[in-house]
């Protein structure tokens, strides 16, 4: 079944039991809950899901839950890993676990220049023939693949098929369109840019504010997309708060004490792996304040 590059799909948050095992159980719950809201596609074990903390044999687990658990949509996960080599095992695993998609990323930690980086990219993308997603994140990679560079790799590679545009310029949408017309489907990476990204024709989001606020997101992009840019500014500034706290060193303990309250506590906890320790004191005071003023304040949609 091939991917329709519309709508939105949250990279989803990696929930721990007390011992900081993958909580399969209260992923599998929050899947279903995402499917019911009207999602188009789960993005697991990538940034936000604390992918750099996650064993292989743990991505493959994960990938394996949530193709069992929501069958109705694709599973793309993000592929990333130290090496060359871990990444293409990763992508052919997905293949092999029923995944429709996958998102590449730049290497963990070995930013360089393009000639290392296309040939690190071609290598994970060319691995299967599944759709790809081409991950533009420089702020978090140091690695940026300009227009022209995701037009090489669009060029030489069939199963590039989309983009998700993650590197705060609001320009970008457009260069990419300039350069490759509609050879790639595109999409917003970045949350806080999502109506800028709309507006230039992006078509998907992939989202960490869509853990918590899928019909939000689904709004927003609906009437963005449709043209119905003043519609939709109630939206996005209710949302706006929430959104810039993807984009921050501490996005996922963010991303997760929203997923915790706005679904009651029902379907998410803040429990994270170390290096990443849980939010405290006034720093946990100031960021619940503005959740739960947000939660308070829903637009109606």
């Amino acid at each position: 079944m091939s991917i329709e590059w519309k709508g939105v799909m949250p990279a989803t948050l990696t929930q721990f039991n007390e011992d900081l095992t993958i909580d399969h159980g209260l992923m599998a719950e929050h899947g279903r809950w995402l499917v019911e809201n009207g999602v188009s596609a789960i993005v697991p074990h990538g940034s936000l899901g604390e992918g750099a903390t996650l064993s292989f044999e743990e991505k493959v687990a994960l990938q394996k839950t949530y193709v069992e658990a929501t069958p109705e949509i694709p599973i793309i996960p993000g592929i990333a890993a130290l090496s060359t080599k871990e990444a293409i095992d990763l992508a052919k695993a997905a293949k092999d676990n029923g995944c429709r998609g996958l998102m590449v990323l730049p290497p963990y930690l070995y930013a360089s220049d393009w000639r290392e980086m296309k040939a690190h990219m071609s290598a994970v993308i060319s691995a299967t023939d599944l759709p790809c997603i081409i991950y533009n994140n420089p702020v978090a990679y140091k690695t940026d693949f300009t227009p022209l560079h995701i037009k090489e790799l669009a060029d030489e590679l069939p199963n590039a098929a989309a983009v998700k545009e993650s590197s705060t310029d609001a320009r970008r949408i457009a260069g990419i369109r300039e350069v490759c017309g509609d050879r790639l489907a595109l999409g917003v990476g970045v949350d806080d840019c999502a109506l800028e990204g709309f507006a230039m024709g992006a078509t998907f989001w992939i989202t960490g504010v869509g853990c918590a606020f899928p019909r939000h997101n689904l709004k927003l992009l609906e009437l963005a997309s449709t043209g119905r840019i003043e519609e939709a500014m109630p939206i996005y500034t209710w949302m706006l708060p929430m959104l810039r706290m993807d984009t921050v060193v501490k996005f996922v303990q963010l991303i997760k004490l929203q997923q915790q309250l706005a679904t009651g506590g029902k379907l998410g906890n803040t429990r994270v792996r170390p290096p990443r320790l849980e939010l405290v004191g006034e720093e946990l005071a100031e960021a619940t304040a503005i959740i739960e003023k947000a939660i308070a304040t829903a637009p109606e949609v």
